[in-house]
């Protein structure tokens, strides 16, 4: 059974290949993860509903069992081929990972029923981007939080991602559009939540390869950010 939609934007065969690498997994997954948990002002919840929207081939799950201790795992895909590996994953940790076929725009999960939502380099592959944070929003408890990572437009139209990758381009971002996005939804963040990564394997025209040789990469406010990671919080109910 298919659960894709006009609203994702199918993977190419590489892709599918490069999300289950060691890069994938080493250099992307989990730096990321740690990223987004230096971004709380406060500690996570506690034996956390966590779900991962998009979780791939179920490559993170490890990483977010490690991180944040789950009492529930949930994973969400809409490709039939991604679920059936992210559940081989999951048996081959020995964790219990409940998983789901679903479009991220009508997520199959109850009203406030999740503490933390993991997205992961999923949000630049949906069309409606809009309707999908819509549902982060309606199935997180108040006061839940959003872990948000995502490349930016300057990362993913350049001729190699183009190539090798598939995405919807026309509704590619950059990080400024990104976070208006996320706070016009209702979250709530700072400037102590969000990051700007400038990893080498962002910089598609050279992958970091003139840092290698001596060169300064441009500093934060001189550069087109490549990525954005933001930690927000979904308003506790009745506050102002």
């Amino acid at each position: 059974m298919s659960y894709l939609s006009d609203n994702y934007v199918e993977e190419t065969r590489f892709g599918l290949w490069f999300l289950r690498s060691r890069t994938w997994q080493h250099y992307v997954l989990r730096v990321a993860i740690n990223d987004l948990r230096s971004l709380f002002s406060e500690a996570p919840p506690s034996q956390p509903v966590l779900l991962d929207v998009g979780c791939g081939q179920g490559k993170s799950f490890r990483y977010l069992h490690q991180t944040f201790v789950p009492g529930r795992l949930i994973g969400v895909d809409a490709d039939p081929y991604s679920l059936n590996r992210s559940g081989e994953e999951a048996v081959n940790h020995g964790m219990k990972v409940e998983l789901i076929g679903s479009d991220c725009a009508s997520l199959q999960v109850p009203d406030a029923s999740v503490d933390l939502l993991f997205c992961h380099q999923t949000f630049h592959h949906l069309v409606e981007q809009e309707r999908a944070l819509a549902e982060f929003y309606r199935v997180l408890k108040p006061g839940g939080y959003l872990l948000f990572a995502e490349s930016t437009e300057a990362y993913i139209d350049t001729w190699v991602i183009r190539w090798l990758f598939r995405h919807p381009m026309q509704v590619q971002k950059s990080a400024a559009q990104y976070l208006e996005m996320i706070r016009r939804q209702g979250f709530e963040f700072g400037p102590q939540n969000v990051s700007y990564p400038y990893l080498w394997w962002s910089r598609a025209k050279d992958f970091g390869l003139l840092e290698r040789l001596g060169r300064r990469p441009k500093p934060f406010g001189q550069r087109e950010e490549t990525l954005v990671n933001v930690v927000a919080r979904k308003p506790l109910e009745g506050a102002v």
